[in-house]
């Protein structure tokens, strides 16, 4: 256990360590908690092997101390220093008769107790004998004393950190139609922003569209003026053509005039 306690202070002084989680560190006895941990809030000792609390130091700020799954059968007396105590968990030990927990009527602040999977609790009238011995308990073994089931651990972990149902209220104040409306307006206003969008794409594909074609008109402009002045090449070529064979056409009839007057 003492090393264990070495390793979750990491370097911290005992003073500034306010949880401390110490479960599956087999030991049967209290060893290297001291009462330096003064400030210490929560400390979880589960399935560590605690035939008895011998050793438990002064921890004056204590509100949650885990126990469950050990083999402590009595002693809780020496927790008194810890008068904060608002949750104890001793679920899984040896706790055999209701005298074994009379210690804990000290707590005027403990709400939450938690004895299952022990023989106390095949005790005749356990609950209420319970309830009676502890009335500022809330909760045994996870119910109330009308069988209702406790809140959720993390609910009952703000209350007692002070954090009311402020929050709550103020949720529940609020108009559900009116809840209703800002959903609608806020899915309005992203679906709007995606048509915008499109939009806004469709727009840019227009211009790259009207690009693409003006392109096309100066290519097709070019490719007919390339036809145009192959065209006007061979029609040249033509009528130069024509004039030459006329000519020569004439020189040989003259020539053959000459011959014919010879």
């Amino acid at each position: 256990m003492e090393k264990r306690i070495q390793l979750e202070k990491m370097g911290r002084t005992p003073d500034k360590i306010k949880e401390l989680n110490l479960d599956n560190c087999r030991s049967t006895s209290i060893v290297g908690l001291t009462d330096d941990f003064k400030n210490l809030e929560s400390l979880s000792l589960i399935n560590v092997g605690l035939t008895s609390l011998k050793g438990f130091p002064s921890l004056p700020n204590l509100i949650k101390l885990e126990l469950s799954d050990n083999r402590i059968s009595g002693g809780l007396n020496v927790l008194k220093d810890s008068a904060k105590l608002t949750h104890l968990n001793l679920s899984g030990n040896k706790i055999r008769d209701i005298e074994t927990i009379e210690p804990l009527k000290q707590f005027k602040h403990l709400k939450n107790l938690d004895l299952f999977n022990n023989e106390v609790t095949s005790v005749e009238n356990y609950r209420e004998k319970v309830f009676k011995l502890l009335p500022s308990l809330k909760y045994l073994d996870g119910f109330d004393q009308d069988e209702k089931e406790a809140e959720d651990s993390d609910v009952e972990d703000d209350e007692v950190n002070g954090n009311d149902s402020d929050d709550e209220e103020g949720i529940e104040g609020i108009d559900e139609d009116e809840l209703e409306e800002e959903e609608e307006i806020g899915l309005n206003a992203v679906y709007k922003k995606h048509l915008d969008e499109e939009s806004e794409g469709d727009d840019y594909d227009g211009v790259e569209d009207e690009e693409d074609e003006d392109d096309d008109d100066e290519l097709g402009e070019e490719e007919e003026e390339a036809e145009g002045e192959v065209q006007d090449e061979e029609d040249g070529e033509e009528e130069e053509a024509t004039p030459r064979g006329k000519k020569r056409k004439h020189d040989d009839d003259a020539a053959a005039d000459g011959e014919a007057t010879n």
